[in-house]
């Protein structure tokens, strides 16, 4: 059986362009998960990005609002979708992702599959990662606190890709803890000013 990774290994490798529109028909039943994964996880690396993540946290919204309402294909503006994306994400970012993927599905299995693949799951899942996405969003630039709610948006999803609980439960925890630390700091910093 071939792996997440090494589906998406080969849709890189593969000639012609990629684009979200290609991504979106390959993962079909998981093109949801697999784009949350990829817009959040520049967010999730701890870099300042100075808002540039901003643009991907607002289509993650939107995306996540489409899963919420039950929509089961994704619907992006036809601009958007038929794009090629970057040259240096599929060169260079794609592919060092695939690896940290990899690592994930060697840890992971297959836990409470049959509770994943539940549409009421997937809506409660998505209105979290909602939820966790805006929290990045409000976070400061340059302030390092997107990091936490941006990773949990990354395990959430890779928890519907493996379909895997025990994900899904480290998810939750990440992404409380970044929405406590952002609302914990937000408050010293209004006491201060």
């Amino acid at each position: 059986m071939t792996t997440f990774s090494q589906r998406l290994q080969k849709l890189l490798s593969s000639p012609g362009p990629l684009t979200l529109d290609r991504l979106i028909r390959d993962f079909a039943e998981k093109s949801f998960a697999l784009l949350f994964l990829l817009l959040l996880a520049l967010s999730a690396l701890p870099l300042p990005t100075g808002g540039v993540t901003h643009v991907f946290e607002i289509i993650a919204m939107l995306l996540a609002l489409e899963s919420v309402a039950g929509l089961k294909t994704i619907w992006l503006p036809k601009r958007w979708s038929s794009k090629p994306l970057p040259k240096g994400l599929q060169t260079t970012a794609l592919p060092k992702f695939i690896r940290i993927i990899n690592w994930f599905e060697k840890l992971s299995r297959p836990r409470l599959s049959k509770l994943l693949r539940k549409r009421v799951a997937i809506r409660v899942i998505s209105a979290l990662i909602f939820c966790f996405t805006l929290f990045a969003f409000i976070a400061p630039p340059f302030s390092g606190l997107d990091t936490l709610p941006s990773l949990a948006v990354v395990i959430l999803s890779l928890s519907l890709i493996f379909e895997d609980f025990v994900l899904l439960l480290v998810g939750v925890v990440v992404g409380f803890a970044g929405v406590v630390l952002i609302l914990a700091l937000g408050d010293i910093a209004l006491k201060l000013i």
